[in-house]
């Protein structure tokens, strides 16, 4: 099995825990890190390696309260490789967590529910 990802939030880059062993697959916080490719490459290079010898059932939180626009795209990248496993007969599932206040979380998960062919549950906190 592949090792777990662990990258402790800061201010600007989310909290990233991809736990395959006890099943987490959460990313939280604020993502508006300086360079967004540099900060996501190796997140996104980890979960296409998980994606080839995935578990049984993969559920992936967003629990993000504040994104930039070169985020949103890499975002969008990493729910795209659940669409990949989700085309190959893999279960996955996006949870997408807003703060009720929040509408523009929610708009943001709305899109984003629009775009991935992967089942997809908005929940607010």
């Amino acid at each position: 099995m592949i090792s777990s990802i662990k990258i402790e939030g800061q201010e600007d880059t989310p909290k990233i825990i991809f736990d395959p062993e006890n099943d987490i697959f959460e990313i939280s916080g604020r993502s508006l890190p300086e360079d967004a490719a540099l900060f996501y490459e190796p997140i996104l290079a980890w979960l296409k390696e998980y994606s080839q010898n995935p578990n049984a059932k993969t559920e992936m939180h967003v629990k993000l309260n504040y994104f930039n626009t070169a985020s949103s795209k890499l975002l969008l990248d990493l729910l795209m490789v659940l669409e990949d496993m989700t085309e190959e007969d893999h279960d996955c599932m996006i949870k997408w967590f807003y703060d009720e206040e929040d509408e523009d979380m929610e708009e943001a998960g709305e899109e984003y529910s629009e775009l991935i062919e992967v089942p997809f549950e908005l929940l607010t906190y």
